[in-house]
């Protein structure tokens, strides 16, 4: 949410342009570090990828998501419901809202007269929303070959100081061959428009205290992102079983710190693996987030974040939790984000 870069963006392509659409949502997913293109099949299929909405059992599908980022600071929450149209076709429509609320405006604190007022503190919230529309249906040209799309609404909102509105497509595929599973997810496959408006008037004062420029341009590109995943599920035992499935994310706005970086396109990796018993209770895990860091004495860190998660589901219900985030030593907790993050995610599926 570094609204002042969007503020100030020309009709360019900044990195982490709405990047609140790339935290991921379901404790299911970010028990097994984002790894979904292939394998997601419930109502969060509608954010990882819509062409698995056609693999929904129930009619009627509910899944609702809270987290909490920076020790509590911004709140991450998602709502979505999907399901069947026919035995050929399903939609969904999925909420989310990445926020940070109540935070103080203390411009006015001190009065003309050098007096401090704490009744002239105002609170503000800024937050991220999207709404996105899914589809799919089955191809009938190729035998487990699932298509989808998404069309989604952004809004962005700063306080009285400035708001945003923006449009994108994106567009999905999985297959399924027996025990392997196939996905590709492109984003942003139009390039992704953002436009903001700004109030001048409330903005003037902070920008004249802080000395920058007030905005001129109003509009933010985010450029398209794709998605490749595989999995595989391993029959153990008649009650065991192992799913192990990989993405590897293809981003197009310049270098970032991951695996495989260059100025055309960064490749960043993600690793996950899911344990079943009896297609109840599970145990998952998973590695992303590499990252190469500098340590003071000039020598280089390689990292990657470790994510844990479990699951229960029974007669249609499913609870979810993950821990992400996990800091390995108390020295990197800055580097990493801070503490580590509780995610809870509650599905509920009828016919």
């Amino acid at each position: 949410m570094c609204w002042f870069s969007a503020a100030n963006a020309q009709l360019t392509a900044p990195k982490y342009s709405n990047e609140f659409l790339n935290i991921g949502v379901g404790a299911r997913a970010l028990g097994m570090a984002n790894v979904q293109a292939a394998i997601a099949s419930d109502a969060t299929a509608g954010y990882w990828n819509p062409a698995g909405l056609l693999r929904l059992k129930y009619k009627y599908n509910v899944e609702l998501m809270h987290s909490e980022l920076f020790a509590g600071i911004a709140k991450n929450d998602f709502g979505s419901f999907a399901m069947p149209l026919d035995s050929n076709s399903a939609l969904a429509v999925s909420v989310i809202r990445l926020g940070v609320d109540d935070i103080a405006d203390t411009r006015r604190l001190q009065n003309e007269f050098g007096y401090i007022q704490y009744d002239s503190i105002k609170f503000f919230s800024v937050a991220d929303y999207a709404v996105l529309l899914s589809y799919a249906r089955r191809s009938n040209l190729i035998e487990g070959l699932q298509l989808g799309a998404n069309a989604k609404i952004i809004y962005r909102n700063v306080g009285d100081f400035a708001n945003a509105w923006g449009f994108g497509i994106d567009a999905g595929a999985q297959l399924q061959q027996g025990n392997w599973q196939f996905g590709i997810m492109a984003k942003d496959i139009t390039t992704t428009f953002t436009s903001w408006t700004h109030n001048v008037e409330a903005l003037e004062e902070a920008y004249r205290q802080t000395g920058n420029d007030l905005p001129e341009s109003t509009t933010e590109l985010t450029l398209p992102r794709v998605v490749l995943g595989v999995g595989k599920t391993f029959v153990i035992t008649d009650k065991f079983s192992a799913l192990v499935a990989t993405d590897l994310d293809f981003t197009f706005d310049g270098k970032r710190n991951v695996l495989i970086s260059s100025d055309v396109l960064s490749l960043d990796p993600h690793l996950g693996l899911e344990l079943a018993y009896n297609n109840s209770v599970y145990v998952r895990g998973g590695l992303n987030n590499y990252q190469q860091t500098k340590n003071f004495d000039g020598s280089n860190n390689n990292r990657m974040q470790p994510n844990f998660g479990v699951g229960v589901k029974t007669s249609g219900l499913n609870l979810d939790l993950a821990l992400s985030r996990v800091n390995g030593k108390e020295s990197n907790a800055v580097s990493s984000g801070g503490v580590s993050s509780v995610i809870v995610s509650l599905g509920y599926s009828f016919n």
